[in-house]
This record gives C-alpha cells, structure tokens and sequence, in this order.
C-alpha cells in the first residue's frame, strides 16, 4: 500500500494522473503477489514471488536512479530504500523455494 500511498502523494505534488494510476497498479500488483503467496500451493506461491519480485525490481528501476542523482524528494528515497528491502526479500524467498 506504500506504493498506492506514494501515488497518491505525487498525484497531489504535480496534479497528474499519472503517478496516481502506477501506485494503483503496482499496489493491486503486491497485493496480488502476497494472495497467491498465501494460498499455500506450490505453483502458486512461485507465481506470486515472480509477481512480487517484478513489481520490486521496476519499483527499484524507477526509484533507486532518482536517489543516486541526489534529486530525490523524502517519499522518493522512501520509495527506493522500501523497494530495494522488497526486492531483498523476494530474492531471498524465491531462493529458499
């Protein structure tokens, strides 16, 4: 929800539609991620953690350039550091499945 969040936070910084419309995205994404991991099935749980780290590494991509080129508001670097520990995770479960 943290990407909703940020959405809703550049929706109200610049008026635009779009940050809005990809923190819904990637949120319903995560959310989507976390159900499958939860049904408890083999396949299925592979599926959400591949839906899950996808969401984190483009979350990754869109966030962690922004921070290294030092041009990064707060919720920004919230962003990256959070997208960055998900993607950690992710790896880190894929890896034990």
């Amino acid at each position: 929800m943290v990407t909703l969040l940020g959405g809703i936070v550049g929706y109200a910084k610049v008026k635009s539609l779009p940050p809005l419309v990809i923190g819904l995205v990637f949120g319903l994404t995560l959310v989507g991620a976390g159900i499958l991991l939860f049904c408890g099935h083999t396949n299925t749980i592979k599926i959400g953690l591949l839906l899950g780290l996808l969401a984190t590494a483009l979350l990754s991509g869109l966030f962690i350039p922004k921070v290294m080129m030092n041009r990064a508001a707060p919720h920004v670097i919230a962003m990256a550091v959070l997208s960055g520990i998900g993607m950690a995770l992710t790896l880190i479960a894929f890896a034990g499945k």
